[in-house]
Order: C-alpha cells, then sequence, then structure tokens
C-alpha cells in the first residue's frame, strides 16, 4: 500500500493478499515520511524494501482500532505475526527483530558494565526484551509516545517483549521523546533510539531535531562518562556519522542485511570516558 493511503484503505486491505506495504521492520516508527534533515537527504530510494503478504498467509485480523497521539493507530494480526498500522501506513511487525535487538546489545557490549539504559520507542517490544535478557542490565526507561502502544504490551504484544512491563527493572514513561529529553535530568549509560527510519528519514518534521547539532549534544548530556547512544536507521547517512564525530569521542556503525535492499544500521556514538583515578 502506497504511504498516502487513507486510514479505511488500510482496514480494507485486510480482506485482500498479496498486499504491499512499505516495510520496515521494527520499533515505534519505521514508515515512510518525508522529512529528510537537511545535510542528511535521503537518495529518494525507500527507506527500506517493501514487505510482501504471502498469497497464502490468514487474512489480516483488525484486534484494536483506536486514535493516538499523532491519528489513528491499528493493531492487527496475520497468523502468528501482529502488524501496526498508522493512518494507513504499515509501521512495523513482529516477523524480525534482529536489528531491534542488535540496538540495544550492541551497546551494552560496547559498555561492558551495570548500566541503566534508556529506550526510545517502545514498539512491538523486541528492544526491551533483549535489554532484560542482558546481565548488564540493571534498570530500563522506556519513552513511549502512544499510551496505546503501551497498553498493548500487557495484552495483544505481551509475548513478544516477553512480559517485560512486569519487570521491576522496567519504567515507562508515555512521552514524547523530545519533550522528555528536554525536561529530564537524569543521566543513562545507554541510550537506544528506535522512533524514526533513521537520522535521515524522520516520522514527523519534529523529529528532526534529534539529530542536529543542538539534538546530538542534549543527547550527549543525558549520558554517563563513557556512556553510549545507538541509533537504528533504515540504511545509511553519511553525514549524519560525520555529525555524530563532532560530538562524541569514538562513532562505529553496525549493519543488518535485509532480504533486498541496502542493510539496517546501527549507529553507536561513545561519549569521554571517566578521567582516571588519581
Amino acid at each position: 500500500m502506497h504511504p498516502t493511503a487513507s486510514p479505511v484503505a488500510a482496514a480494507n486491505a485486510t480482506a485482500r493478499a498479496p498486499a504491499i506495504f512499505p516495510v520496515v521492520s521494527g520499533i515505534v516508527a519505521h514508515c515512510y515520511s518525508a522529512h529528510p534533515v537537511p545535510g542528511t537527504e535521503h537518495t529518494g530510494r525507500p527507506p527500506h524494501p517493501a514487505r510482501v503478504v504471502e498469497v497464502d498467509s490468514p487474512p489480516p485480523q483488525i484486534l484494536e482500532h483506536t486514535t493516538g497521539a499523532n491519528g489513528e493507530l491499528i493493531l492487527r494480526r496475520t497468523g502468528p505475526h501482529h502488524e501496526i498500522i498508522s493512518n494507513g501506513v504499515f509501521l512495523m511487525d513482529t516477523r524480525n527483530g534482529e536489528s531491534e535487538r542488535l540496538l540495544v546489545t550492541a551497546a551494552l557490549d560496547l559498555l561492558n558494565r551495570p548500566a541503566h539504559l534508556a529506550i526510545g520507542g517502545l514498539g512491538v517490544g523486541f528492544s526491551l526484551a533483549a535489554a532484560l535478557r542482558s546481565p548488564h542490565t540493571t534498570a530500563v526507561t522506556v519513552i513511549e509516545k502512544e499510551p496505546a502502544v503501551i497498553g498493548w504490551h500487557r495484552t495483544h504484544l505481551r509475548h513478544h517483549s516477553e512480559n517485560a512491563l512486569d519487570d521491576p527493572r522496567v519504567h515507562i514513561h508515555q512521552a514524547d521523546l523530545l519533550d522528555w529529553l528536554h525536561t529530564t535530568t537524569s543521566t543513562y549509560d545507554a541510550l537506544c533510539l528506535d522512533i524514526d527510519n533513521g537520522p535521515h528519514w524522520t516520522v514527523t518534521t519534529a523529529n528532526a531535531a534529534l539529530y542536529d547539532d543542538t539534538g546530538l549534544r542534549a543527547l550527549r548530556d543525558r549520558l554517563t562518562p563513557g556512556g553510549i547512544l545507538a541509533i537504528w536507521s533504515a540504511g545509511a547517512a553519511p553525514a549524519f556519522t560525520d555529525r555524530l564525530r563532532t560530538h562524541f569521542t569514538q562513532v562505529t556503525t553496525r549493519s543488518i542485511p535485509v532480504p533486498r535492499g541496502e542493510p539496517d544500521l546501527v549507529y553507536l556514538a561513545t561519549t569521554a570516558p571517566p578521567p582516571p583515578p588519581v
């Protein structure tokens, strides 16, 4: 389905197969949008190859249909898998979460110490579940804008996030990530962000402020010495890599192959380490 398709068309698509949606595997906002950040403009290719629903797949079943912070939200099930649709646009599903898990595990591996994480975007819960499986994780703060998504992790999506909301180490903040970033005074060992298609392809115009110099300074200030900023992206944004290097001591990337098209990418940026003991 084209990303500008109407919500009615999205609902009607449940009766048809095959159906094509722009794919972006994973967490709260992998979808088409039209908000490239200046200096990191997209090449014009969609941020992720299209996902084709198999002809013999069962027709999707709508489980919940609600109004969220950014408009219509639909949670639906196709066989054992769940999908989230926003304003007629396919956001994410539970078919494969390799890159969403790597977003967290790569940061924790780099830290290699007890860690309090903040995760931007709850999505289908792959990143949160991966964080809680790590022996390094002492606490996880999750910032999620959509109250319906939080609620679904107590019901339909509960097994995908492995009952994570029941874990006493988990603290959920229902808030816009930008608002939270400019009001919190807490610091974290890692910030793991997955709310856009990447720094070059944001879901809302406002989110572009996360990836400019001011936004990166604000993110860096919320990290402990030697802390890690991890950002999910549907493809590379070379200008953004250069910008990260002006604010962080070390910048690396991890790529995750996808069935077709450019690999998913995880940016890992490290703050300056603590001074050596005297």
